[in-house]
This record gives structure tokens, sequence and C-alpha cells, in this order.
């Protein structure tokens, strides 16, 4: 069973994003969450976010499966570039120049390693079986 969840329009760049997110890949939910609360980059917040958000989904999502945030792995990390303001800053002899603030979409997909379709049908196998 896999869950997503996106974080969008967070005003960090990518590049500085993908630096927290290389971190935490491929590790559980609960080391994942560990290791962003002593992260000191700015980005780590957002991720954590975007990690605890996820998990909570696939736990909400999946209650007939009974998922705990124990079993849970980030399956996929990953992020995009959002919209760019453009912005001008002033400069020496009536020039300007472009100042780009950009921005970032995170993608988290989390899973238990187990596929959701079996698990429900054997459920429903027994309960008609006991009946």
């Amino acid at each position: 069973m896999e869950a997503k969840a996106v974080e969008k329009y967070i005003k960090i760049s990518p590049r500085k994003i993908k630096y927290v997110i290389d971190t935490v890949k491929k590790k559980s939910v609960e080391q994942a969450v560990g290791l962003l609360s002593v992260t000191p980059k700015g980005a780590a917040v957002h991720v954590k976010k975007a990690i605890q958000s996820a998990a909570a989904n696939a736990t909400e999502n999946f209650k007939d499966y009974k998922v705990a945030e124990d079993d849970l792995f980030i399956k996929e990390i990953f992020v995009t570039q959002g919209p760019t303001q453009k912005r001008f800053k002033p400069r020496a002899k009536g020039r300007a120049d472009r100042v780009l603030k950009k921005s970032a979409h995170i993608t988290v997909f989390v899973s238990d390693g187990k596929s959701g379709s079996g698990e429900k049908i054997s459920k429903q196998v027994k309960k008609e079986a006991k009946v």
C-alpha cells in the first residue's frame, strides 16, 4: 500500500531542498523524521512536514489494513521546480538586475512494502468461511 503527499509552492530553491532529500531517501519514516529534526537546514522543516503528511495519509486511507507508522518507509521522494518570481534590483548608473526567486514542490510516496488488494481479499475469505 502506498500513500502520497505533495508540499507545494515552498519558497526555497529546489537545489537547496535536494541536498536535504538525499539524506532521507529509502529510509523508514521514523528514521527520516528523527534525522530531519536535528538537521540545521531550512528546507528540513518542509521535507519533514511532507513526510509526516504522507505517513498520516497512509494510516488514514488504509485503516482496514491497520497500517502502522512504524512499518512505513519512504518509497520515493523528489523535488520539482515551481513558479519563479521575477524581481528587479536597482544598480549603479540607472541600471537594474533581475532577481529570480525560485519555488519548489516536494512529492513523497510512502509504502509498507505490501500490496493492498491481496490482503483485503484474504480477510474477506476468512470472514465468509466462518459464517
